[in-house]
């Protein structure tokens, strides 16, 4: 049906839902509206474009884009939680499929996306790689750029390997967090696009519009265009481990050192003429350091009973401190991994933890990684190919899709006791098709076997052979004389 043809019909059937503007409230109090008209809002926080959902300042906006860039860059745990995540991720095996039944039209629709993919001019293992930066700021834009597959051309706009004159992907453009002004949104709260600062200011304020760009979130939360960062639940303990690593980088400076301890003469403190000597001094206690320059000079001054009245010392530790650091420390980096589901990392690092709870950590992870592929994809397939289809024209109802392959690793071990369990017991019937799954499954070749019938998938049965039984001698009885 055409649009015409829908506007119709919801101008004919419409009208006994919603009569006019003067019909009032119904029996459960709300007024009669159009059906495909939203009533309520997502509840999302925003003024002027800005984001205000983050009830952490520190969190919020540009700041936010600061702290979860240090965070990422300079914490190991969160650092190395990310880069396994996105190494996995790249890793899968990422290609484009037919639909179910594809015609042989829609199998040459499915190698011309995969075409298109492995056209880009940045590779898919590197637009990946941006995609992923949603991870760690919670959300990524990329702008959606084609060109006109022309063969080998000096316009990027045209260069292609390919020399269809069909529509291709440029690039997925990302279009960096830290560039935004603001989101832009429709009267019912739907995302339009993002206005993006140009940080060198060549091109000053720009606007990408949704149709136009695709955007990929890490977690959504009320529609959010700004989804949730992974870090988000790891910045409290990151916070307090930083701050717990500090003391004891300046305990344990003091502690090798020793703390700076001026003695000065009592006038001095009260006398004004002594402030300018009593503040060198203080300046020298504060900033005094061991390193390579490190000393210090200062006039002899005795008192009347030759009593030393100016000095200068480091005072030891006078033993081990009550806390220890360490554990506090520790007990945050257990926290920060938690938070990421990457706890398993520090199992055996203490002397504790089990096989067992490690792979059980690991395989929740595992469903974490799996759930992050799996948002990746819906966005091409539901975004990128069918506006890829269209403007080549065709029809994107059964329009190819991105796939992965499996995230985690079959145990072959595990795998193979089941099937040689279920094959002793008679459940299962070995034939070609279960041959060749695990075949794939093992990253073996395949193998033809002459002895398999197409029209009988039965593995040949051999009838053993009858047994041989010797007859046996018996020898007289030997009987000795009396």
């Amino acid at each position: 049906m055409t649009t015409g043809g829908h506007s119709k019909l919801l101008r004919t059937w419409l009208p006994t839902v919603a009569k006019s503007k003067e019909d009032g409230p119904d029996e459960f109090g709300a007024s009669k509206v159009v059906i495909t008209s939203e009533l309520g809002v997502s509840g999302l926080k925003q003024s002027g474009g800005q984001i205000t959902e983050e009830f952490l300042p520190a969190l919020r906006g540009a700041a936010g884009h600061r702290m979860y860039l240090e965070m990422s860059e300079n914490d190991p745990i969160i650092g190395g939680a990310l880069l396994a995540m996105r190494e996995v991720v790249s890793r899968l095996d990422w290609k484009i499929s037919a639909p179910e039944d594809a015609t042989p039209e829609e199998e040459a629709q499915a190698e011309f996306v995969q075409e298109c993919l492995d056209d880009m001019s940045e590779s898919w293992d590197v637009t990946l790689s941006e995609i992923l930066s949603c991870l760690q700021f919670g959300w990524s834009y990329h702008e959606v750029v084609y060109k006109i597959r022309s063969g080998q051309n000096n316009d990027a706009q045209f260069r292609s390997r390919y020399n269809d004159g069909r529509i291709g992907w440029r690039k997925f453009a990302i279009r960096s967090q830290s560039t935004l002004d603001r989101w832009k949104f429709d009267d019912s709260g739907g995302l339009s696009g993002m206005w993006q600062i140009d940080p060198n200011s060549h091109k000053g304020r720009m606007f990408i519009p949704i149709e136009r760009a695709l955007l990929f979130r890490a977690s959504e939360r009320k529609g959010s265009p700004e989804g949730r960062s992974m870090l988000r639940s790891s910045y409290r303990p990151w916070y307090y481990r930083k701050r717990f690593e500090e003391i004891e980088a300046i305990g344990v400076e003091r502690d090798l050192a020793g703390m700076p301890m001026a003695y000065a003469p009592s006038e001095w403190f009260t006398e004004p003429e002594h402030a300018a000597q009593l503040a060198r001094i203080k300046d020298l206690v504060v900033g005094a350091r061991r390193n390579e320059v490190d000393g210090a000079l200062l006039p002899s001054i005795f008192d009347e009973n030759n009593n030393q009245t100016l000095k200068f010392e480091l005072l030891a530790s006078p033993g081990s401190r009550q806390l220890d650091t360490s554990a506090i420390i520790q007990r945050w980096n257990t926290a920060i991994a938690t938070s990421m589901l990457q706890d398993f990392l520090t199992l055996g690092h203490e002397g504790t933890g089990s096989f067992a709870l490690g792979k059980a950590k690991i395989s929740l992870w595992q469903l974490v990684v799996e759930s992050i592929a799996k948002s990746v994809t819906e966005v091409i397939n539901q975004h990128a190919i069918p506006r890829l289809m269209r403007l080549n024209g065709w029809r994107p109802e059964r329009a190819p899709t991105l796939g992965y392959g499996n995230v985690v690793e079959e145990d072959l071990t595990v795998i193979s006791d089941y099937l040689v369990k279920m094959v002793d017991s008679g459940i299962i019937v070995p034939d070609t098709q279960l041959e060749s799954y695990m075949r794939d499954l093992a990253d073996l070749p395949s193998v033809q076997d002459e002895s398999f019938d197409d029209g009988d998938l039965t593995l040949p049965r051999t009838e053993p052979e009858p047994a041989v039984v010797e007859p046996v001698v018996s020898e007289p009885p030997v009987v000795e004389p009396l």
